[in-house]
């Protein structure tokens, strides 16, 4: 299965990552974060099978972050709640989300990529 990128084309971050797999020849579908987030139901997958905590999925250097001022919020909110904030925009989201149905990481940094994606 190729990959499922979520990613947001203005972002620099995921710009690298693309072009990092791009340079490796991993094939991947890109989905626009912002236009097609994924739904509540896939974030909780997305989440469940990263290992990760439900924080490392907030984009807690984007504008809407701190417009909401998520950074105190969520200390004091369900997982539920979370996921309810995470889902109703994809600029909340760290990004970018790579998966192949199994294995997910969150952000790039190349050495994690390296490790999960690559061969």
């Amino acid at each position: 299965m190729a990959l499922i990128v979520y990613q947001y084309p203005k972002c620099g971050t995921c710009r690298k990552a693309l072009k990092y797999l791009q340079e490796k020849g991993i094939d991947y579908e890109a989905k626009q974060i912002v236009d097609e987030p994924p739904s509540k139901e896939e974030l909780a997958q997305l989440i469940k099978k990263s290992g990760l905590p439900i924080q490392k999925f907030f984009n807690t250097s984007g504008q809407k972050y701190r417009q909401l001022g998520l950074s105190k919020k969520l200390k004091e909110m369900t997982d539920e709640e979370k996921l309810n904030v995470l889902s109703s925009d994809g600029m909340l989201i760290k990004r970018p989300i790579v998966t192949d149905g199994e294995k997910v990481t969150v952000g790039f940094k190349e050495e994690m990529f390296a490790d999960t994606w690559v061969k």
